[in-house]
């Protein structure tokens, strides 16, 4: 009994090791090097002065505003527009593998790939959405250089991008549902709306559990779309968690970065947990 006990325990080991190595050895190291000074000839320990001028800085309370309106924001449209998108892709349409296919093509392109196009189709003068404006008599709109829209244009682009993976993962738990719950509120005489109010909504919360997690820690995270589109600006209008924290990198202020990601993790951590554990309470057993 025990040689068996100890010789499952080995398959741990892999796993363990890996964790160790590539997850909690990081996390130590920035933990240690947010307290210093530090460039890659040595370090000087400065207790928590780091995180102070973090804090102290106008920026950083703008990126970590702009990181929950961008994390929400792009959490509910995708949450909401992806619903919908899944409901008529599971449907009895004839065409519904190619158009999931179709659904499915912006979660292929890069995501720099798609700031840069964007960024071409939001110019103010030769972009194609203020020319397409411009010929029904609309005047142009500062997609990205008004500060006020700026950053609602960027999650515009991430929610069209995001709304792949979230459609598939719904169409994942609609289809699971047992059809029988569909046939006897037919026989009931449920209507469409009714059915997907009273059953396809309860029964797919996992699947939309999922997706508000992915979502809304993606959104905290969010880094690479903004800083190909906008690099933070105008001013700080897009500037987020992430892209302040690499600016402080671009600038040599290593120390004072990795105290960035060290607040960050917390930040998400505090979040994502107490939401994780709330969605968990509410899904249907």
């Amino acid at each position: 009994m025990n040689k068996k006990k100890i010789y499952s325990t080995w398959f741990l080991v892999p796993a363990l090791t890996i964790f160790i190595v590539f997850f909690l050895t990081p996390m130590a190291l920035s933990l240690f090097f947010s307290l210093t000074v530090w460039d890659f000839n040595g370090f000087t320990f400065c207790g928590i002065e780091n995180f102070i001028m973090f804090f102290e800085e106008k920026s950083l309370r703008i990126g970590i505003r702009n990181s929950i309106v961008y994390a929400v924001l792009t959490c509910v449209f995708k949450l909401g527009i992806s619903f919908f998108i899944a409901l008529f892709l599971t449907s009895k349409i004839k065409t519904k593998t190619i158009q999931r296919s179709i659904v499915f093509f912006p979660n292929l392109v890069s995501t720099v790939a798609v700031g840069i196009t964007f960024t071409a189709l939001m110019h103010p003068s030769k972009g194609l959405f203020n020319k397409c404006l411009t010929a029904i008599g609309l005047p142009g709109v500062d997609w990205l250089v008004n500060p006020d829209l700026a950053l609602f244009s960027v999650i515009g682009v991430e929610v069209w991008k995001g709304l792949s993976i979230a459609t598939v993962i719904f169409i994942a738990g609609i289809q699971s549902i047992d059809k029988t719950y569909y046939e006897a509120a037919v026989v009931d005489g449920a209507n469409f709306w009714q059915r997907v109010r009273n059953i396809t909504i309860p029964l797919s919360r996992s699947a939309m559990n999922s997706i508000i997690l992915l979502s809304f820690i993606g959104g905290l995270r969010g880094f690479d779309l903004i800083w190909s589109m906008t690099g933070g600006g105008p001013g700080f209008a897009t500037d987020v968690m992430a892209s302040i924290i690499y600016k402080q990198y671009l600038s040599g202020f290593y120390g004072l970065s990795t105290a960035g990601n060290v607040i960050m993790l917390v930040v998400i951590m505090l979040i994502a947990f107490p939401l994780q554990k709330f969605l968990l309470s509410r899904e249907v057993d």
